[in-house]
């Protein structure tokens, strides 16, 4: 039956007199809003039923993404979109009094997850669903996610996001589904009368894992996946026995905020139970289902993938072999054979501090039959490349060295797929940072670049460009978006090129307006808005965009009628809890803010703003409104990338390193439309091997950056000595790890190349366009059916 305006007004003000016995008058926001929720839930239902049952009657194999972030954002809209109703409930909706923007910012953002990890699991979600693949999310559902950030006196405070406090509207509990996972304790391992070991479980106590599910809706098909999520109770046996945590409290803990902080012991123990908790969890669950297929144990890998993103769910890999071993009485051999046939690994980091080692001791201490697990595949993989490699690569590459567990080692022995997330990184795995592995399994390397689900960052983010789109390509790019490229047919339609200024210009009123509303800002919409979004890192070089800034800032004071393009940075990020560094330079940013923002002699040329809390939701709002990405890190430091991506299709000229998938960037839209600067990966490396980097020789010999630099210790920047310093030796007396200085002149000239380029602006519009056409490259659907066809072998289970 086809839905029009009229069904859902009746059905909207029914369900609002059922559940709350309240009229459209007389209901809050919140009302409203879980009165559309709950419309829309029963709107794909059915389909969530029909998939789960046509995927177990079909016997079709699936794949289960292990990811220990997962960051959705708000869902009400991308259901609305994707169930093709999205236009006929804002109108309804419109008609009733009611803005559809303003239920849906009554959405509590889920913030389980810090960055790009996340919001990638996230987008590959949607994707599998919108190409009807057989996907499931597997993670923990934090009771507080990632901390809400504000700035008091220019320094970020870390407060509780209590995202459930108004429920989640579109989980569902399923207790049938539960599982208990086990910790501590001793185990024995006691010989049958078969000849096989059996482990003897003495002390330790077990969790109760409860899980809820979320339904992932595909677009304008009926295909329905299921990311679930793993909550911590306390199991019926130890409800009355308590001596084994410190309170209940460390108990509920356990699935309370993303990433504990692991300075210290207490935290690691917290951190590693967390990632074996989801790990044993899903993997009980995943053992559940496939039992009900009926099929051989020994067939497992026809049935099911299993996919861990990043390290955190490395222990799958001895989970499975613990499930096959011990609760199946599976030979080691079959069920080493079998787990590596059901196990891939994406690599998303070249930073060895990020590429997870766990003390023995510990891991011995937590979960001791996955320690004597990993220590048998350890002895096992010694033995088996004995003789056919030099010892010392294999001392190299052993999962357990220096009595440290090494996760990605674990990973990469037990997966029949290794990949990165750009050329370039992918690359970089095999020449450098997994060098010997890559020696040792050629066959299991391969790269899938990164995508992401344009429909968020299109359609529901920017509906004004995809308005435009619509007028002149049609609207086929919604649900292809390789026709993006017959943009490329109108790039000197001067009245195309003005309607997609004027989408940018209208989308800048509204980020200015949000800037206003919270930075108490006034910001020009006629500047150039230049953009830094991403995690606050060393990296990420968030410092040289601060320096570039200081340099404008002083530039003008020395010539307050210089001939610049008025310029907004807008800076949105979060530093982790525990690292002063990222800190100190969020503090320097704010205090700079203060002191440009409030120096009229500057004419309003110059303005900086960055902008708190920064999340999914608010990068809804900051992309669609760029000018320019910055994407400065260290070439050869950042795997992919994906803020490059967002910020390409939303028309912003992407100003980057040949770092990541900036380098696939540029090679789609052409050198002429990206501005490029800064070392190359193998200048970067040679710096390495010759170890003749010299940051202190570049400040005493180029005065502008002597005199950039000078201004973090010599009062310039206000309020902010103590970071001032930590800064300066950070650079100077610490030889300035991330080449921040070296760059700094050719990030400066590229900075130049973008006033002059956006003065002209034709040519800055006919780069903008450029940017748009070449944007479908980077769809996570794509990158999905890559991982599908080559990894996981999966396929859909009707054409769509």
């Amino acid at each position: 039956m086809t839905f029009t305006k009229k069904n859902f007004k009746e059905e909207f003000e029914e369900r609002l007199q059922e559940r709350f016995a309240l009229s459209i008058e007389d209901a809050s926001n919140k009302e409203l809003y879980e009165t559309l929720g709950k419309l829309v839930t029963s709107h794909y239902s059915r389909n969530w039923k029909h998939t789960r049952q046509d995927y177990l009657e079909e016997k079709q194999k699936q794949v289960y993404y292990f990811s220990i972030e997962f960051l959705p954002g708000r869902m009400l809209k991308s259901n609305l979109l994707n169930l093709g109703i999205y236009d006929t409930v804002e109108e309804g909706l419109k008609d009733l009094g009611i803005s559809l923007d303003d239920l849906a910012k009554k959405e509590p953002d889920m913030a389980l997850g810090n960055g790009g990890l996340g919001r990638l699991a996230s987008c590959f979600m949607d994707s599998l669903a919108s190409i009807g693949m057989p996907g499931n999310g597997n993670g923990i559902r934090y009771e507080y996610g990632l901390f809400k950030q504000k700035f008091v006196d220019g320094y970020q405070v870390e407060l509780p996001d209590e995202w459930l406090n108004s429920r989640n509207m579109w989980e569902v509990r399923r207790e049938s589904k539960a599982v208990d996972v086990h910790f501590g304790g001793k185990v024995y391992l006691i010989e049958t009368p078969t000849g096989q070991l059996k482990p003897m479980y003495k002390g330790g106590y077990s969790i109760k894992a409860i899980p809820y599910d979320t339904g992932m809706t595909g677009f304008e098909n009926d295909t329905v996946n299921t990311m679930r999520l793993w909550s911590a109770e306390v199991t019926e046996e130890e409800k009355a026995n308590f001596q084994h945590f410190e309170n209940r409290q460390e108990l509920q803990n356990l699935t309370s905020v993303l990433y504990p902080d692991d300075s210290n012991e207490h935290g690691r123990r917290f951190r590693l139970s967390q990632e074996y908790f989801f790990v044993s969890a899903g993997m009980q669950s995943i053992f559940n289902y496939y039992k009900t297929l009926d099929l051989p144990m020994t067939e497992m890998n026809k049935a099911i993938a299993i996919h861990i993103n990043d390290t955190h769910p490395a222990m799958c890999v001895a989970e499975l072999m613990r499930l096959f071993v011990d609760e199946e009485g599976m030979a080691w051999e079959k069920a080493w054979d079998v787990t590596t046939k059901v196990m891939s690994y994406t690599n998303h980091t070249i930073m060895s501090e990020a590429l997870e080692k766990w003390q023995t001791s510990l891991i011995k201490e937590v979960c001791p039959r996955i320690f004597q697990i990993i220590e048998e595949i350890d002895r096992r993989y010694v033995e088996e490349w004995q003789g056919v490699f030099d010892d010392e690569l294999i001392k190299r590459t052993r999962i357990i060295r220096h009595d440290q567990v090494h996760m990605a080692h674990l990973a990469i022995i037990g997966s029949h797929s290794v990949n990165g997330v750009a050329k370039l990184h992918s690359d970089l795995l095999k020449s450098v940072v997994l060098k010997d592995f890559y020696a040792i399994y050629p066959e299991r390397f391969n790269n899938k670049t990164n995508g992401i689900a344009q429909r968020r960052w299109s359609q529901l983010s920017n509906p004004l460009l995809s308005k435009t789109l619509d007028k002149y390509i049609g609207k086929t790019w919604r649900k292809d978006t390789g026709d993006l490229r017959l943009l490329l047919n109108h790039e000197n339609n001067d009245k195309l090129l003005n309607d997609l200024a004027n989408a940018k210009y209208e989308n800048k009123k509204r980020l200015a307006a949000y800037i206003k509303e919270h930075n108490q800002v006034e910001v020009s919409p006629d500047a150039i808005f230049d953009i830094q979004i991403k995690r606050l890192h060393a990296y990420k070089r968030q410092l040289m965009n601060l320096m570039h800034i200081i340099k404008l800032y002083l530039d003008l004071k020395e010539n307050p009628d210089l001939d610049i393009t008025p310029r907004v940075f807008i800076f949105g990020a979060k530093a982790a809890p525990s690292y002063h560094f990222a800190k100190s330079v969020i503090k320097l940013i704010n205090e700079t803010a203060n002191l440009v923002n409030n120096d009229d002699s500057i004419q309003g040329k110059l303005k900086v703003v960055f902008l708190e809390n920064y999340n999914v939701s608010l990068a809804e709002i900051i992309i669609p409104a760029a000018d320019v990405s910055e994407q400065i890190s260290l070439a050869s430091k950042e795997a992919s990338g994906t803020s490059n991506m967002k910020f390409m299709l939303n028309g912003a000229i992407t100003l980057a390193t040949l770092d990541g998938a900036n380098i696939e960037i540029k090679d789609a839209v052409g050198d002429d439309n990206i501005a490029i600067f800064g070392l190359t990966e193998a200048e970067v490396y040679r710096y390495y091997n010759e170890q003749n980097y010299n940051a202190s020789d570049i400040y005493q010999n180029n005065p502008i950056i002597h005199r950039v630099v000078n201004a973090f210790v010599d009062g310039t920047i206000p309020n902010c000595s103590m970071e001032g310093q930590q800064i300066f030796d950070s650079l100077i007396k610490y030889n300035d790890e991330f080449f921040v200085l070296r760059d700094f002149i050719s990030y400066c000239e590229a900075q130049e190349w973008i006033d002059e380029s956006y003065k002209d602006k034709k040519k800055w519009g006919k780069m903008s366009l450029t940017n748009i056409a070449h944007a479908g490259h980077f769809s996570s659907d794509d990158t999905v059916r890559k991982y599908s066809e080559d990894i996981w072998r999966i396929a859909p289970i009707r054409k769509h």
